[in-house]
């Protein structure tokens, strides 16, 4: 029960907040929102992170399906499989930077 009134006087307290604000205080934050997606920089940053992310992945499911591959149920097996399928691995270049 104290748990639920602190949440129930957290979002009471959210709403007034939030209230006040009004429209024009969102309307704000949804334009610096969308200027720093629109930001070329923080575009390349992403897909540099999304690109890296993949491939570290992709090595990651190599790892996993050398060493215990042959313990993993078959609905992992192919769920690795297809993730293999859609998402080549890169070539391998631990140690050097892009920068």
């Amino acid at each position: 029960m104290r748990y639920r009134f602190t949440f129930i006087f957290g979002l009471a307290v959210g709403y007034v907040l939030g209230a006040r604000a009004g429209r024009e205080r969102y309307e704000q934050l949804v334009k610096s929102a969308r200027q720093l997606s629109e930001n070329p920089a923080v575009r390349n940053a992403a897909e540099a992170a999304a690109t890296n992310s993949r491939s570290v992945a992709a090595k990651a499911a190599d790892k996993v399906t050398a060493t215990v591959g042959h313990r993993l149920p078959e609905s992992v097996s192919a769920r690795v499989r297809s993730f293999r399928d859609h998402y080549p691995p890169a070539e391998d270049d631990w140690g050097t930077s892009n920068t």
